[in-house]
Formats: C-alpha cells, structure tokens, sequence
C-alpha cells in the first residue's frame, strides 16, 4: 500500500499554506484513505466511510469540503465513470497526463491503463486545430476478461 512520504506531506502542507489553509489531521487522514485506496475510485461518502474509523469526529460536509479543495489543487482528479457517482482518484506527478480507464459494462470493474496511448494522436490535435491540450481523460467501456469468460 502507499504512503505519503514527509516530503510530500511538506508540499503539501506548503502548497495548502499558499492558499491560506493548514494540512489538518483530517484533511491528512482524507489524503491517506484515497492513497490506501488507490485503484479503488472512491465516492465521498466511502471515503467519509473510511475516514471516520479513523477519525469518528469528523464530518461528512469536511469530507466534501477537503475534496473539492484537493481537487482544486490539482492533487486528486474526479471520475465520472457513468454509474451516477463522482469518484476520486489521487494524481500522480510522473503522469504527463490523466491516465485512462477501461470500465465494464456489466460488473463495473475500473481498470486502470498506466501508458498514455494518444501522444501521436494529441499533437495532430493541436498541430491541425493550433490548440494546446493542457490534459485529458478517456475511459473505454465494454466488458472485462471475467465477464468475457462468463460468456454474457
């Protein structure tokens, strides 16, 4: 499982402090649950879920607050993987890019894909539309291998 390391909770702490707020115990124990949980895509209220074994106190609109913040900060993205709910994800500064996402039809199991497939294909994008691409997210949705093997 990850953890944060000091380094990255300094800059972390550094960069809430440029927006005038503290890495509080709670906010720290929301960044942890969404770590401990990578590859999970978590909704707010399972992170709330997780966060208040920790911390019984803390509150669900806390929890909603710390995560817009977050996201605001570039620190976590927010998934749309059409199931009604938005999920959480932590970003990852060796990324270039969002990574992308296989999603299954039938079972909703989210697979993540590491490589960025679509270098070649963004820089015709901005040489043929002059547009620069600051990022971009794509999910894949069909059906994974164990619902393929299930033969549905």
């Amino acid at each position: 499982m990850s953890q944060v390391s000091s380094k990255d909770y300094n800059q972390l702490k550094e960069d809430l402090k440029k927006k005038g707020y503290k890495l509080t115990p709670q906010r720290r124990a929301i960044v942890d649950t969404i770590l401990l949980n990578k590859g999970k895509h978590l909704t707010a209220e399972e992170i709330y879920d997780e966060v208040k074994l920790g911390c019984p106190e803390i509150g669900l609109a806390t929890v909603y607050r710390t995560i817009l913040l977050l996201e605001e900060m570039g620190i976590i993205y927010r998934l749309d993987l059409n199931d009604g709910s938005a999920r959480y994800e932590m970003a990852h500064d060796d990324e270039h890019h969002r990574h992308h996402h296989l999603v299954c039809n039938n079972c909703g199991k989210v697979i993540e894909v590491e490589a960025d497939l679509l270098d070649d294909l963004e820089e015709l994008i901005e040489k043929k539309c002059d547009f620069k691409i600051m990022d971009h997210s794509v999910k894949f949705y069909g059906l994974c291998s164990e619902c393929v093997d299930k033969d549905i």
